[in-house]
């Protein structure tokens, strides 16, 4: 029996991340399409788009400066066109309040931010250190990101609810998670498998909360 290669095993992961993502990535359409027969995002928040902007831009930076990263150039390049499709629809249904505190974010998060991590990378830093560089900042800033349902977990033991914590969400961040953790390991490339270490047992404890609590009803 022959096996495959770190490379071909790499490539296999690497497509069936960017499926799993693709889903992830379309999983606030129900959202949106409620935004849209109210006509209105109040209740909703623009936060989470802009920090899943920043962070598909950022792996998208990561994988152009890297080379042999078509597979991370791929779905994040889907991810950000997504994720502003997201925020101009949210825009559009805003009070001017929300228009302006979203807007705000934008320049603030996706174009100053983002702005500085490219001027710093390319004026101040060799060409040889930019890819460690913006590969560790995508490592911890999706550690961030991965620790960031800590509180919607707290919340789930504090409610005895998981309204707020969808089972199909969590299972399909899950196994991106694990895609993408095969696909750092065979590839070597740690920045992207280390963080999903902590992204599959975040996921993990997630569904082990969901299951628990599933019959409870709620305070």
């Amino acid at each position: 029996m022959k096996f495959l290669s770190n490379e071909q095993l790499a490539f296999v992961f690497g497509l069936l991340g960017n499926i799993v993502s693709f889903m992830v990535f379309l999983a606030p359409i129900p959202t949106f399409y409620t935004i849209y027969k109210k006509k209105s995002s109040k209740g909703f928040q623009s936060i989470p788009y802009v920090v899943a902007l920043l962070s598909a831009m950022l792996l998208l930076y990561y994988g152009v400066l890297k080379t042999n990263a078509f597979l991370i150039i791929s779905i994040n390049g889907i991810g950000c066109v997504i994720e502003i499709i997201y925020l101009i629809f949210y825009i559009v249904y805003a009070s001017k309040k929300d228009k302006i505190t979203t807007m705000s974010l934008i320049l603030l998060v996706n174009v100053a931010a983002f702005g500085l991590v490219m001027a710093v990378t390319v004026f101040l830093l060799r060409e040889a250190k930019r890819v460690s560089a913006v590969g560790w900042l995508c490592a911890v800033f999706n550690i961030a990101v991965f620790a960031a349902p800590l509180s919607i977990m707290r919340q789930v033991i504090r409610t005895n609810s998981v309204e707020y914590m969808p089972f199909s969400l969590s299972f399909f961040l899950t196994l991106c998670a694990t895609m993408w953790f095969f696909y750092g390991l065979f590839t070597k490339d740690y920045y992207i498998a280390l963080p999903n270490v902590l992204g599959f047992l975040l996921g993990i404890a997630q569904m082990i909360l969901y299951l628990t609590y599933k019959n409870s009803g709620g305070k």
